[in-house]
């Protein structure tokens, strides 16, 4: 009967723990989420909403006859393009989801991931890392191409052909922001270090741009805790300026005038 007791309270003290460090992970961030669901239903997350129906629409139309043809011409990226189409292809490329991968992988990681930006860093703050994100894997892919393969970073010319779209880059760049905005140290950590042994276990161009994505996501992250409020002061210094200087000319103007 102690053992079982024993046990028993063993067993509790571990669910307990578990318990109190995934609130202190996740309860504030689980917290907003829920409020903001709750509080205005699919209108709290419309641009997770429209990008999981992008990645529907385009799953769709791709596998049409002449579909693969039409979205290789608007959203699929190679290393091997010229540089200012992969630059115009590129918004497109994240809602492209692979041809060899589920779709419903793609459409629930978006959904869930851009939702809990959108709520948590906004919408503007969430399509800038998701772009710059994967313009970054995008500009990787083409400089390891260009340096070859003798380079620690070099990719045969080979991979300039490889089709280089999904949303897997942005999904990670997010997630990462999102843990850092949230102060989730622990999922972020763990996001990281799972990207690092992709990378290191399967070394392909796509891990090696989810690392990259990873890293720029710590620079915008880092830079807008840094920074964040900065720019928003100046431009209303400078509009408190301008509105200074506007109402001294009109008076100026007003007593001059005969």
């Amino acid at each position: 009967m102690k053992q079982m007791t024993h046990a028993g309270g063993a067993r509790e003290g571990t669910l307990a723990y578990a318990r109190r460090a995934a609130v202190a992970e996740w309860g504030a961030l689980f917290a907003t989420v829920r409020e903001h669901v709750a509080r205005k239903r699919f209108a709290a997350v419309p641009l997770a909403t429209t990008a999981t129906l992008l990645i529907l629409l385009f799953s769709i139309v791709q596998h049409l006859p002449g579909g693969e043809r039409f979205v290789t011409h608007i959203g699929v990226v190679r290393a091997s393009l010229p540089l200012d189409v992969s630059l115009l292809r590129t918004p497109l490329s994240l809602y492209v989801p692979a041809l060899d991968l589920p779709v419903w992988g793609a459409l629930a990681q978006v959904f869930v991931v851009f939702g809990v930006a959108e709520i948590v860093l906004g919408k503007r703050l969430t399509l800038v890392v998701a772009y710059v994100c994967t313009l970054a894997g995008t500009l990787f892919a083409r400089i390891g191409v260009a340096i070859g393969p003798d380079h620690l970073f070099g990719f045969p010319s080979w991979v300039g052909y490889v089709r280089d779209t999904g949303p897997s880059a942005a999904v990670v760049a997010l997630a990462v922001c999102i843990a850092f905005r949230c102060r989730a140290w622990w999922t972020g950590g763990t996001v990281a270090v799972v990207m690092v042994v992709e990378a290191v276990v399967l070394p392909n161009l796509a891990g090696l741009e989810h690392v990259v994505a990873l890293l720029f996501a710590v620079l915008i992250a880092v830079s807008v805790e840094v920074f964040g409020d900065l720019w928003p002061r100046v431009l209303a210094g400078v509009g408190a300026a301008t509105s200074v200087a506007t109402e001294a000319r009109r008076r100026t103007a007003g007593a001059v005038t005969p």
